[in-house]
C-alpha cells in the first residue's frame, strides 16, 4: 500500500507538471465568473429546410469560436454518424458569424440563424442544454458510497473544494474487484487551452484502466479524449457535454480472473457516458495497465483514482457495486 501511495503521489507531480506546460489559459470552475464567450457556446437543434441539424459551438478564447454540424442531430441524439462540417466564427459584441462556401450562420440571443448561399434553405436553431438521465443517481441498497458531499473520508488525500466537491488526485481507501460504478464529474472551462491540457482528468478503474476525463466538447472522440480507455480503444460516440456541465459515467468492470497465478480470462469493461453506451463489453490487457496507472496488472482487487492533471476537476456522488 505504501508503495501505490508513492507511486500515485508521484504520477500526481508529474501530472501537474506536464499539465502546466499545457494549460497557460485561465481556467473557470463557476460559471458566474467566465468570459463573455461561456454563454454562447453550448449545442444547438433545429432544422434546415427540412433537415434536422445539431451543432456544437466551441469557446476558443478571445472571441474565437467554432462550430460542428451534424446531420440528423447532436452525437447520442439522432446524429447520422455522416462526415461533420466544421466552420469557424468571431464574436462582434454579442453576436458570432460562421461564413463558409455553402451559406452563413448568426449566433445571438441564443438562437443560431442559418441560411444556405443557394437555394432557399434556412432555419433558426435554438440552444438546448442536455442533462445525463443517470444524473442525481441513488446508490441502490448495499452500495459502497465513496462520496456524498459530506466528506472525503474515503479517500487517500481526499479533499473538498469551497463548495464542497471532490477535488482531483485522490485514491479510495478500500478496493474492489468485479463492480459497477456511478461517478458524476465537472470540467472546468478553459478556452484558451488546448488538447491535454483542457480539463484535464481520468478515472482509473482498480488503479489500472483509465477512462479519459478530458474537455473534448465537439472533438472527434478519440481514446486519450473524454470517454476513451487510455491507449485501448475510443468511444463508439463523443458524448462530452460542455465544460462546466455535469457529467456522468456509469461503468461495468469485470476483473481479471486468475488460475494458479495466472491470468486465464481478460479483463472487461462496459461505459456509459451520459447514459448513452460508449463501450460495450471491451476487453482489456490482462498483461498491462492502461498509460501512467498507478497500479500493475494483478488478481488483488484495486481502488478507484482520480488522476490530478493540474486542472480543477471536480466530482459528487460516487459509489460503487460489488458483484456477488
Amino acid at each position: 500500500m505504501k508503495q501505490l501511495r508513492l507511486f500515485a503521489g508521484i504520477l500526481v507531480v508529474v501530472g501537474i507538471l506536464a499539465s502546466a506546460g499545457l494549460a497557460k489559459g485561465p481556467r473557470y470552475t463557476d460559471p458566474e465568473k467566465a468570459d463573455a464567450d461561456f454563454p454562447l457556446q453550448g449545442e444547438y437543434t433545429g432544422e434546415v429546410g427540412d433537415e434536422k441539424i445539431g451543432v456544437q459551438i466551441i469557446a476558443l478564447g478571445d472571441g474565437a469560436f467554432r462550430s460542428v454540424v451534424h446531420k440528423g442531430g447532436l452525437p447520442g441524439d439522432g446524429w447520422d454518424k455522416s462526415d461533420k462540417m466544421v466552420v469557424d466564427g468571431k464574436r462582434d459584441g454579442d453576436t458570432v458569424v460562421f461564413e463558409c462556401p455553402h451559406g452563413t450562420a448568426t449566433l445571438t440571443d441564443g438562437k443560431l440563424a442559418v441560411k444556405a448561399k443557394e437555394g432557399d434553405k434556412a432555419g433558426v436553431l435554438k440552444k438546448t442544454v442536455r442533462k445525463s438521465p443517470t444524473l442525481g443517481a441513488k446508490p441502490p441498497e448495499g452500495a459502497v458510497v465513496l462520496f456524498d458531499g459530506k466528506n472525503a473520508d474515503a479517500f487517500e488525500g481526499g479533499r473538498l473544494s469551497e463548495d464542497g466537491l471532490l477535488m482531483q488526485g485522490v485514491t479510495s481507501k478500500q478496493k474492489f474487484g468485479s463492480h459497477k460504478l456511478h461517478i458524476e464529474f465537472r470540467l472546468p472551462y478553459q478556452p484558451k487551452d488546448r488538447g491535454q491540457g483542457r480539463g484535464n482528468s481520468g478515472i482509473y478503474v482498480q488503479g489500472r484502466y483509465e477512462i479519459q476525463m478530458l474537455d473534448s466538447f465537439g472533438l472527434e472522440g478519440k481514446q486519450n479524449e473524454c470517454g476513451g480507455i487510455y491507449s485501448v480503444g475510443e468511444p463508439a460516440v463523443n458524448m462530452c457535454f460542455p465544460p462546466l456541465s455535469w457529467q456522468t459515467y456509469d461503468i461495468e468492470f469485470t476483473a481479471t480472473k486468475y488460475e494458479d497465478g495466472k491470468a486465464v480470462a481478460p479483463p472487461r469493461m462496459t461505459v456509459y457516458h451520459n447514459g448513452v453506451k460508449i463501450h460495450d463489453d471491451i476487453e482489456l490487457p490482462a498483461d498491462r495497465s492502461t498509460t501512467a496507472a498507478p497500479a500493475k496488472p494483478g488478481p488483488e482487487p484495486g481502488p478507484v483514482f482520480l488522476q490530478n492533471h493540474g486542472c480543477p476537476v471536480r466530482y459528487r456522488n460516487i459509489w460503487v457495486v460489488e458483484a456477488k
